[in-house]
């Protein structure tokens, strides 16, 4: 998170500034904010054990780290269009998630788990910026 988000911010400043429209403002933030919104409860209720360095505690699935820089670096993506940096995010959320398992923090099943929630938040979040900037671009009015 104290890299994810300072980075979404930041695009998220651009973006809004370049395209002088507040959606994909909102859209962000809901999605960021539907991350701990689902996986905390998604924790909770399956109350996974970790793994040996973390064991006996439970709630490690989803992994919430996983799904935070999934999210964060997928939105910055999408804010930007940019295909190329498509490919560095999947590169850096394999990363991410390489570097949760192999710590210990996470199964691998946890971090696969966050990023199949992360898909459909960032599918949630691609379709209300699409429909923001088909809106603009037909002459009718935005947000």
């Amino acid at each position: 998170m104290a890299v994810a988000l300072p980075v979404l911010a930041g695009t998220l400043a651009y973006v809004t500034w370049r395209t002088r429209t507040w959606l994909p403002v909102i859209s962000t933030v809901v999605a960021m904010a539907l991350v701990p919104t689902l996986v905390a409860p998604l924790q909770s209720l399956i109350a996974r054990p970790g793994p040996p360095p973390m064991a006996p505690d439970t709630g490690f699935y989803p992994s919430g780290h996983a799904a935070t820089a999934a999210v964060a670096y997928g939105l910055c993506v999408l804010l930007l269009r940019s295909r190329r940096l498509a490919y560095g995010c999947v590169l850096l959320n394999a990363a991410v998630g390489l570097g949760l398992v192999r710590q210990g923090y996470h199964w691998p099943a946890d971090v696969l788990g966050s990023w199949c929630l992360s898909v459909v938040l960032l599918c949630a979040a691609a379709y209300a910026v699409s429909r923001s900037s088909r809106r603009s671009s037909s002459g009718t009015p935005s947000c």
